[in-house]
């Protein structure tokens, strides 16, 4: 059973106990050559590829995206059964209802795909656990075996303790149709389209990584949760620049040739601080909304509501910010106006209380 028990990284324990494990990446399990729009050469196979995009949008709650992926995963081999195992997993993370709908969705995609001949394969069930099966004792070793040492939530509460190792670890995860990098792969795709859980993220970022996923792969994975806003990918998490946000955006520089262009995707409720465009001459930006919902506003005058197509001049000298609506994302392309001794100024951040007051 050892080679069934390898399981995805410890839920809360990795976040409640700080344990994130700090290894070098092993090599990518596999790499691909196929390309998408937007997108240089695939860190993932197409199946890993295929149960990422299951994970995020199960757990976001993304039916319509959710459908194209089980197509496109049925398309490319993967079985029913397999599909089903990802999505019971995601219970632990997205809950039951997120669950139950995704299994609904699988449903309804099987049943139309059969109805018109399309390929739909069931597949093999899984090993059943051997009879009268110790499942404490069973989770208990696939969670210590993957963790590194042993993992005791009892302060926390006995029972989710107990819940993790018999029935999470020793039971659902015993479920031999997907490998241990499959799982984990699931289980970040899923946290990374999920708010408020960065520190189970990263903790299971670094499980993947010890595990062989290698940083591209990672990569590959947390971008699939954010929608397809415009023709302009979104890039990677704008991680240089995250001290002056708050909130999580993603930045993909466009131009740095002549004129300097880049987009700027922020998710819902983030937005950068204050801040102030200096230049001897000319300078100052522009923004060209192109997906999405959000808001600038200049140091003593109200917010303006963004929407796609809208344009904003901000000369230098002017103190501002702008960023995502409450509950949507946000999407802009921020142009460097050329001029002479240009540079920013970041200031304060913008206040919760002013942002509250918008909608």
């Amino acid at each position: 059973m050892k080679n069934h028990q390898k399981t995805f990284a410890v839920l809360t324990a990795l976040w409640a106990l700080g344990m994130a494990t700090e290894t070098a990446a092993a090599p990518p399990a596999q790499t691909q050559t196929t390309h998408r729009q937007g997108a240089a050469k695939m860190a993932l196979s197409n199946k890993q590829y295929s149960l990422a995009q299951i994970g995020a949008f199960t757990a976001n709650g993304d039916t319509g995206r959710l459908k194209d992926a089980i197509d496109r995963a049925l398309d490319q081999g993967l079985t029913v059964n397999e599909i089903q195992a990802a999505m019971v997993q995601l219970y632990a993370y997205a809950g039951f209802p997120r669950s139950l709908n995704a299994l609904s969705a699988l449903s309804e995609r099987v049943q139309a795909r059969r109805a018109q001949g399309l390929k739909a394969e069931q597949g093999r069930a899984a090993r059943p656990l051997p009879e009268h099966a110790d499942l404490l004792a069973l989770g208990t070793q696939t969670q210590t075996e993957l963790v590194g040492q042993a993992v005791d939530l009892s302060a926390l509460s006995p029972d989710i303790d107990r819940y993790l190792k018999t029935h999470l670890f020793g039971d659902v995860f015993a479920n031999d149709l997907l490998n241990w990098q499959e799982r984990e792969i699931i289980t970040v795709a899923a946290l990374s389209s999920m708010q408020g859980v960065d520190g189970q993220l990263n903790s299971h970022i670094n499980v993947s990584k010890k595990h062989g996923i290698s940083d591209e792969q990672i990569a590959e994975i947390t971008r699939i949760s954010k929608p397809e806003m415009s023709q302009f990918p979104a890039g990677g998490e704008n991680t240089a620049y995250a001290r002056y946000f708050a909130g999580k955006s993603y930045l993909n520089m466009l131009s740095t040739d002549q004129v300097v262009v880049g987009n700027v995707t922020f998710e819902p409720g983030t937005r950068n601080n204050w801040h102030i465009h200096h230049a001897a001459k000319g300078g100052g930006q522009m923004l060209l909304v192109t997906a999405g919902r959000g808001y600038y506003q200049e140091w003593g005058k109200p917010a303006q509501e963004l929407k796609a197509g809208d344009i904003v001049h901000i000369p230098a000298g002017v103190k501002h910010w702008h960023g995502a609506a409450p509950t949507e994302w946000f999407q802009h392309l921020a142009i460097e106006v050329p001029g002479e001794n240009t540079r920013s100024e970041w200031l304060e951040p913008v206040s919760d209380a002013d942002y509250g007051k918008l909608e």
